[in-house]
């Protein structure tokens, strides 16, 4: 097919190299504008479009709104017989959609109807989900609510990250996407209506999802930790200031402390109380205008104290 691919992060990379292996024409490449990076904020390029210039894709559109009718037009130009979507991070407008022969095709990362919305690899483990996978679907003008083409399942890793798990998934969706062209265009795929009582939501990520609640149990905040192990920081305060948890592990039952207290330190973590009796240990963490280091080096350096309450960072009172 000639398609019109949009895409952003690293992510979607897999499926643009996918689609150029297999064959299809990418009649152009439309991406985020480059953004500020770094100290000095020189802008830098897209994931997706350093991948496109490695492949020699032409052109690449970095349109600012998709509003403006000479950015749809610049898009249509080539007469797509297909746009492919995969994580592109902007809603299409109809227009777009209804253009081509085969319509848009989104790769989304969740066994959709489930995880509709912006963020379905953090959400499918921060609620505790052990299968997850991908889908692809033809776009229609709500969120994530058009008709399935095809889906492959595959089981979430007990200690697995959502970078790790967005890794996994960006690779299966790359060869469903190559599957799903190949179907279409021999009439050989069935669009099948999605169940929306069967729906749920993936909200855009926001800073505050990131704060620790130690009333939660130790499994819950473990999951949020994975979660956003790239961003939103999940991150509590300690009698030192902000501290980032990096890596922690659920640690059994028998916390007999309000939640938050640093119940216990041995020689590789530090025990914080949680919510319904749990415990969790902390293995590494990062304060405040420090460097990522071991929790236990944490408690030699007084950045955490045994038996000290950690609390929420928006918390007015310093923690006991």
């Amino acid at each position: 097919m000639r398609v019109v691919f949009f895409g952003t992060p690293e992510w979607a990379v897999p499926s643009l190299e996918a689609l150029a292996a297999a064959g299809h024409e990418i009649a152009a490449v439309v991406t985020a504008p480059d953004r500020p990076r770094g100290r000095s904020r020189t802008p830098a390029p897209t994931p997706v479009r350093q991948a496109a210039d490695r492949l020699g894709v032409a052109p690449v559109l970095q349109p600012a709104t998709l509003r403006d009718a000479a950015a749809r037009a610049a898009i249509l130009e080539p007469d797509p017989d297909a746009l492919v979507v995969v994580a592109y991070g902007r809603i299409l407008p109809g227009r777009l959609l209804d253009a081509p022969r085969h319509g848009a095709i989104n790769v989304h990362f969740s066994l959709l109807p489930r995880h509709r919305g912006a963020s379905p690899v953090q959400w499918a483990i921060l609620c505790g989900d052990r299968i997850t996978g991908v889908s692809t679907m033809l776009m229609d003008r709500g969120l994530d609510t058009g008709p399935v083409l095809l889906q492959r399942e595959t089981p979430i890793g007990p200690r697995e990250t959502a970078p790790q798990l967005g890794e996994r998934l960006a690779r299966i969706g790359a060869e469903l996407l190559v599957e799903t062209l190949e179907g279409l265009a021999r009439g050989a795929l069935e669009p099948r209506p999605q169940d929306a009582s069967r729906a749920s939501l993936a909200p855009m990520l926001k800073p505050e999802m990131g704060h620790v609640d130690w009333r939660r149990t130790a499994v819950e905040i473990d999951r949020q930790v994975r979660a956003f192990a790239a961003w939103p920081p999940v991150v509590c305060r300690a009698s030192a200031g902000r501290l980032r948890l990096l890596e922690v592990l659920p640690a059994g039952e028998g916390a007999d402390a309000p939640p938050g207290t640093v119940v216990g330190v041995d020689r590789e973590a530090v025990h914080v109380a949680c919510g319904e009796n749990t415990l969790l240990a902390l293995l590494a963490v990062q304060p405040a205008g420090r460097r990522a280091m071991r929790a236990v080096d944490a408690v030699r350096g007084r950045l955490i104290r045994p038996g000290e309450r950690l609390g929420r960072p928006d918390d007015d009172a310093a923690p006991s």
